[in-house]
């Protein structure tokens, strides 16, 4: 019985041409992907309640970090929340 001869192994890993095809962008902080959704979401509807969930959530996270970069992301985020929140509040002309 023959065995066939054995390949030659490849010096180049699959998938190595991806990422220059596709380019990578630096991983997002928290704080851009939420405004990232948020800017996404404009035109999505949502509840009230959800809004008024994440402000809470949001402005814990505000009273709670060292970082002033994602203190300042936080309550920008926050006052588009409130901002979202107020424009449903009103009645339709």
């Amino acid at each position: 019985m023959t065995t066939p001869a054995a390949q030659p192994p490849r010096d180049r890993a699959l998938g190595r041409g991806i990422s220059t095809l596709i380019p990578q962008t630096a991983p997002a902080t928290p704080a851009e992907q939420a405004a990232a959704v948020l800017a996404a979401m404009q035109s999505v509807p949502v509840r009230i309640g959800v809004l008024q969930a994440a402000v809470v959530l949001l402005e814990e996270r505000v009273r709670a970090t060292g970082d002033e970069a994602e203190r300042a992301a936080a309550a920008t985020t926050v006052a588009l929340l409130r901002s979202a929140i107020g424009q449903a509040d009103r009645p339709s002309p």
